[in-house]
């Protein structure tokens, strides 16, 4: 379980993240929506780590993780996947693995259940990051925050740059991860994505957190100010699952 109390991060003077708080149980997937600057991908790091100039309290399976570091945070079993992917260039397809799964805990994905659900990795095995495409890197950041065997996993905008039957497989991916347990905390800019995959959403906005509007306005994907150009007719035919319309 993942607990966040009235966390906040800054840039300096500038606050990205306001007062944020939100529980996450085992299995939930909460999906965080909002137009880019709302303050998704800031909220992604600070969780992880990544971000330092952070205030409130963070705790995972009742462990207080608040002032930890990356890998502190990661071994106890938050794992990000973040924007822009940031894999190692120099590292090949098999380096990224071997290294993800060098920690992994119990229970965790296996590298050839994963690969079933993103081939084109294996295909790729022996190339060194810098020389996959975009969407491949992707796929190898998300592999790369799954196989530790995480209990909470953040993936901040996963679907961003994918083909279609590649964003399926990331909600199939989701899927597999709430059947074992794996709570995941989704940022989005919209789209049907989210409401397809999540069983919660909440949008954000200059970096707090709000229900979505009740009525046919939780459909994001209608919401101007945070449709892109990706999401026509790209929804990918996954699993639906209620959303929660008004809960926080």
């Amino acid at each position: 379980m993942l607990e966040v109390t009235r966390l906040q991060a800054s840039y300096g003077a500038v606050q990205a993240v306001r007062g944020v708080s939100f529980v996450l149980s085992p299995g939930e997937v909460l999906a965080v929506v909002g137009p880019n600057g709302a303050g998704k991908s800031t909220l992604a790091n600070a969780l992880a780590g990544v971000h330092k100039n952070r205030t409130g309290a963070v705790r995972l399976n009742g462990r207080d993780i608040s002032g930890a570091s990356p890998v502190t945070i990661s071994r106890a079993g938050l794992t990000l996947a973040p924007q822009g992917r940031r894999v190692f260039a120099s590292c090949t397809v098999a380096e990224h693995v071997k290294l993800a799964v060098r920690h992994a805990r119990p229970g965790a994905m296996s590298s050839d259940d994963l690969l079933e659900l993103f081939p084109r990795l294996r295909d790729r095995w022996r190339v060194r990051a810098r020389s996959l495409s975009g969407g491949e890197q992707q796929m190898l950041a998300i592999a790369r925050a799954v196989l530790p065997g995480p209990s909470v996993i953040v993936l901040d905008e996963p679907t961003e740059g994918l083909a279609p039957g590649i964003v399926a497989a990331v909600g199939e991916l989701i899927r597999r991860l709430r059947g074992r347990g794996v709570a995941t905390l989704l940022m989005e800019q919209g789209g049907g994505f989210p409401l397809a995959v999540a069983d919660r959403v909440l949008t954000i906005e200059r970096g707090v957190l709000r229900p979505p509007p009740a009525g046919p306005a939780v459909r994001t994907d209608r919401d101007p100010a945070v449709r892109t150009d990706r999401d026509q007719d790209t929804t990918p035919a996954v699993p639906s699952h209620p959303v929660e319309r008004g809960s926080s």
